[in-house]
């Protein structure tokens, strides 16, 4: 039996990473400018290859290279690092409403992204921009705060804890997010085009952070599946079965806020991917982590290079923010998951 789900994982597996790399060829040739296919895989792996193109594919790479690869490949990973987060939070907390901006530390990444928009905050000597420096320190920050005064009114950490503190520190994050916009208005448009999500502009070097992070805390996340599955059955008897619970628990929120820290940095606000694939997914893998979070990591890219490639081609040549297409799908997963659970 273990043999022949060990084949069934190898299957689901498979196809979840053939639509991912289907999806991900698509999104590179659709657009404004359509791309054929041939054109495509031409450019990329002349690209790879440090080759030249002919003259005929020139408006392919012009178009590819630079532009669309960049972008798709940092939605697909912004997608699969916010689900895998989600899926994560989800199990941790008990509570299938749950992702990771949850614990506040969305809002605390976004709080430090916007003072580095309206006061200029550059780090020449750094390799990253200021924005995403700022809004990583503020995610970590933020998750310090949230578990210190956790602690104070729970030393057992318990979950119904750490969601109300996030709450209360989201509407506070809020609050000094207006008041800094307020005094910013010289700048309100970037700052309001930020917070509505985008990731217009993306390099290979937001890329590579993405793809560098992703592979470390994804790493710590799926090692932790067994751990994640004990939680389903009450800490207490995830102690019983020899779970570290505070320290798995410490170790998953952090995690956790790595990856929308940096996902937040990179791309602004984008909301409801880490709640609306996991679910998805669990209804067609079922709730053992062990399979939900791979699974979690692949729907997660598909779902937001598919929301990417509707933002820039449903009105084009405008282009809506990724974040307003997101929050219209998950507000409404939102409220049919909230009517399905209350009905249970």
């Amino acid at each position: 039996m273990k043999r022949i789900g060990e084949q069934f994982d190898g299957w689901i597996y498979a196809v979840f990473a053939l639509v991912t790399l289907c999806v991900f060829f698509a999104c590179v040739c659709l657009g404004s400018v359509p791309i054929p296919l041939r054109d495509t895989v031409q450019v990329v792996h002349d690209a790879v290859r440090g080759v030249p193109s002919g003259a005929a594919l020139s408006l392919a790479r012009s178009v590819v290279v630079p532009i669309r690869l960049p972008r798709v490949l940092c939605v697909a990973l912004v997608g699969a690092s916010l689900s895998l987060a989600g899926a994560a939070m989800q199990g941790l907390l008990k509570n299938p409403l749950a992702d990771g901006s949850t614990l506040g530390v969305s809002s605390g990444a976004s709080l430090g992204a916007v003072l580095a928009i309206a006061f200029g905050i550059t780090f020449p000597r750094l390799p990253f921009a200021g924005t995403m420096v700022m809004a990583i320190l503020f995610a970590l920050l933020s998750l310090l705060i949230i578990l210190s005064l956790s602690y104070r009114l729970d030393g057992s950490l318990s979950t119904s804890t750490i969601i109300l503190i996030g709450v209360i520190f989201s509407m506070f994050a809020s609050s000094v997010m207006s008041i800094v916009i307020t005094f910013a208005s010289d700048r309100l448009r970037s700052i309001t085009f930020w917070t509505m999500g985008s990731l217009q502009g993306s390099s290979y070097r937001n890329a590579a952070i993405l793809a560098a992070t992703l592979a470390v805390s994804g790493t710590v996340l799926l090692l932790h599946a067994r751990e994640l599955n004990a939680f389903a059955i009450g800490d207490d008897n995830a102690r019983q079965i020899g779970v570290n619970v505070r320290r798995v628990r410490l170790t998953v929120l952090v995690m956790v806020s790595c990856l929308v820290g940096v996902c937040v940095s990179i791309g602004g606000t984008i909301g409801f991917v880490g709640l609306v694939t996991p679910h998805m997914v669990r209804l067609v893998v079922g709730p053992n982590h062990k399979r939900l979070l791979p699974a979690s990591l692949f729907s997660g890219a598909v779902f937001l290079m598919l929301a990417d490639l509707a933002a820039r081609t449903l009105f084009s040549p405008r282009e809506l923010p990724l974040g307003v297409v997101t929050s219209m799908v998950g507000a409404a997963m939102f409220v049919a998951i909230y009517y399905r659970s209350r009905w249970r």
